[in-house]
């Protein structure tokens, strides 16, 4: 690996690559119109007595009713802190549960496999992210859906390696071409740390995966047992509820091994309003809030102080059809809240926003998109998970969606930015220059200094007049973003690598990616 004070290079020198590697770098950080991190916090959905509400319920909810199938490990420790169990349900006392929030992490690193990545997760930073478990691809050429394959994961995280807007990558797909459950974890974590530089986050079917997956990650850091956990770069979505109030075994087994190697974890509740949580939004709230925090609570009593991000993620129903909406202006508030609520407690915050119900990259997914992630992101989701390239209700995942995504997420990062009132901006000695002068801004100073610092352009997104739409060609938005994933995927691989440490790993575990495709393209 290199050394903490020198960058990573990704891609190769060379016309397109070299277009490609430009369009990625963009303009240095200091003069970006827009950078991962803003504040967020402004939209607050629920008033400081309704939060109390909430959360009063959620620990009701925990002394009153409990968690049912909990394994001997959380058994253990919560009734060690005076916790109990009955018919198979474990109760938490209100005290053990706000000694938990005492004692939990408010803030923790994210660190990227290039220094210049890296995040740090809490107070109220935003960042902007892709998560899913989608088992399709989206063909916008022929618009189709196909079952998604390894490669798949290997590809998206290159094509994410690119998008300025697009902070943290979260597997998006499960490879339908891996058979066990073992090789799909290790290959999908193997995939993403070979196709980013960026903080990158998966999940396990078992706490074994997790232990192969850590020593893999330490063979990538150079071989060092222990170096994952002094530099963890993956971050575990662990859905580790049944909702109703229910563990899911595998997924708290596995919990437990996130704890022992050090792996940050995201305590994901997702049930679904009208479902599997109440179809009353407050009672989705509450029931999403009382699973996280009694995982949170077992967490912090195995390893006080562990990197846990409060991932409320209350998912909506169509009451009509019981079907899972994720585009809604219900699932939009509700994520508001969800994020609003663990602020509220100075927790980790993640949400799940961008989760369109459309089956294309479409009018229809922009307005759900739009309208979703933005609330999120004013209401101060510290990581906004699913934020680009999801598909009908996180079922399907497009290439071209996740470019076309990156220029949505540059814009409301924007937003968040808000807007810097000084003498300087207020631009009056400026206006004065102009009235007396040419009549006109564009050929001032101030307007050639603000190009790149005050505003954020779109990679896809047109906006030529009429005339000149037809004469370049007259292309959709798809159509433009299809140009920029084949230009990319054809050019941009990663090499941060080396192929002495890929080899390394690949003569320790079972990689079925092709170590041609680390070099170049079958496809693309």
């Amino acid at each position: 690996m290199p050394k903490d004070d020198q960058p990573i290079k990704a891609g190769r020198a060379g016309g397109r690559a070299a277009r490609v590697a430009a369009r990625a770098a963009g303009p240095p950080v200091e003069e970006r119109a827009v950078r991962p991190g803003f504040s967020g916090g402004a939209y607050k959905p629920l008033s400081e007595d309704e939060c109390k509400q909430v959360y009063e319920a959620a620990l009701c909810l925990l002394e009153e009713v409990g968690m049912g199938s909990p394994i001997p490990e959380f058994i253990e420790v919560v009734e060690n802190a005076g916790g109990y169990t009955k018919d198979d349900r474990l109760y938490f006392p209100r005290q053990i549960v706000e000694d938990a929030i005492n004692t939990a992490a408010k803030s923790f690193t994210w660190y990227g496999l290039d220094n210049d990545r890296t995040i740090e997760v809490g107070g109220d930073r935003v960042y902007f992210g892709t998560a899913g478990a989608a088992v399709s691809v989206y063909e916008d050429e022929t618009r189709t859906h196909r079952h998604s394959k390894l490669q798949d994961i290997y590809d998206v995280a290159r094509l994410v390696d690119t998008c300025e807007h697009i902070h943290f990558h979260v597997r998006s797909l499960v490879p339908r071409d891996m058979i066990e459950a073992r090789d799909l974890d290790v290959n999908t974590a193997y995939a993403l740390a070979m196709g980013t530089t960026k903080p990158i986050g998966t999940s396990f079917f078992q706490p074994e995966h997790v232990y192969e997956t850590v020593d893999m990650f330490d063979e990538m850091l150079g071989g060092t047992p222990g170096a994952f956990a002094q530099r963890p770069f993956c971050v575990a979505n662990n859905t580790f509820v049944v909702p109703p109030l229910r563990y899911a075994e595998d997924a708290v087994r596995s919990m437990v091994a996130q704890v022992r190697t050090g792996m940050p974890i995201n305590l994901l509740s997702a049930g679904q309003a009208g479902a599997t949580s109440p179809a009353a939004l407050a009672g989705s709230l509450a029931q999403a809030l009382a699973e996280c925090l009694s995982a949170l609570t077992c967490v912090n009593l195995l390893s006080p102080g562990h990197p846990c991000v409060m991932g409320l993620w209350p998912f909506v129903s169509d009451l009509r059809t019981g079907a899972m909406t994720g585009g809604s202006g219900e699932e939009a508030i509700l994520n508001a809240a969800a994020a609003q609520m663990a602020n509220w407690l100075g927790l980790p915050s993640g949400v799940a926003a961008g989760m369109a119900d459309s089956k294309m990259p479409d009018n229809q997914a922009g307005h759900e998109k739009g309208v979703t992630v933005t609330l999120a992101a004013q209401a101060g989701a510290n990581l906004i998970y699913e934020s680009a390239g999801m598909l009908a209700s996180l079922l399907a995942c497009s290439f071209e969606a996740l470019v076309i995504d990156n220029d949505m997420l540059g814009a409301i990062n924007r937003t968040l930015r808000g807007i810097e009132i000084n003498e300087d901006t207020l631009s009056v000695n400026t206006i004065r220059e102009v009235v007396h002068g040419p009549s006109h801004f564009l050929g001032q100073d101030q307007t050639l200094s603000m190009m790149q610092s005050e505003y954020v352009y779109p990679e896809v997104g047109d906006r030529l007049s009429p005339d000149d739409w037809h004469d370049a060609g007259a292309t959709s938005v798809d159509e433009r973003a299809r140009q920029v994933v084949k230009e990319t995927l054809s050019t941009h691989f990663p090499t941060h690598i080396s192929p002495d440490i890929d080899a390394r790993v690949r003569e320790r575990f079972d990689i079925y990616l092709p170590v041609e495709e680390l070099t170049k393209s079958s496809r693309w």
